[in-house]
């Protein structure tokens, strides 16, 4: 018998692209920024979530009405620039805020993702964004690539990096998803533990032997 459809019946929607989304993440102090340069030294584009959204709420000016609305005027400084601090201080201790926060941005971050998705050839492109499974993200990716390594070393690295103090380094961490958490949900999992030539290798395998 055949199967009737009706002229209404809506279509499948168009995939973005034939290439395959791997999603890339990792927790403060994991490495996560120097695989992915690796990745794009591999010859893979890589799409930085995190930074371009430093760029989106700057650019977009509906953005920007939203997030002053929710957090003030101060949201903003005197050049009409994201104020991060002033932003961070807002957030880092009200997760409901934190939720309406990244409700007005990742959705505006989805959208020039999904553009740039569409101009990509290569058979891997890699997303590389710190909130992977904390938004569920890695669903919509074929695969997902976590890169973390011992709690002692990330926080050494970010003193050194922002200097920090230890405990204002373990306090962030806090705030993430706990590491096997997402140990647990990830596919592949590079393990930063060392030195950047292991680093290097590693990511070259574990990249290479994705199928």
């Amino acid at each position: 018998m055949e199967e009737l459809h009706s002229e209404t019946q809506k279509a499948e929607p168009e995939p973005l692209s034939s290439s395959k989304i791997i999603g890339l993440t990792g927790g403060i102090g994991s490495g996560k920024t120097t695989v992915a340069k690796f990745i794009e030294e591999f010859g893979f584009p890589v799409y930085y979530s995190d930074e371009r959204a430093k760029d989106i709420v700057n650019e977009n000016d509906v953005l920007k009405a939203k997030i002053k609305e929710l957090l003030g005027e101060e949201a903003y400084d005197e050049n009409g620039l994201y104020n991060r601090k002033f932003v961070g201080e807002q957030v880092f201790s009200n997760k409901d805020l934190l939720e309406q926060l990244n409700e007005i941005i990742h959705p505006a971050v989805r959208i020039d993702f999904e553009d740039w998705v569409k101009k990509q050839t290569k058979y891997l492109i890699f997303k590389e964004t710190a909130l992977l499974f904390e938004l569920k993200l890695n669903k919509e990716c074929y695969k997902s690539v976590l890169v973390t390594a011992e709690d002692n070393i990330r926080i050494k690295r970010v003193m050194d990096r922002d200097s920090k103090t230890y405990r204002e380094v373990q306090a962030i961490m806090e705030k993430q998803m706990p590491e096997k958490d997402k140990i647990k949900l990830a596919d592949c999992i590079i393990y930063n533990n060392t030195n950047l030539e292991d680093l290097k290798e590693i990511t070259e395998k574990i990249i290479f032997d994705i199928e």
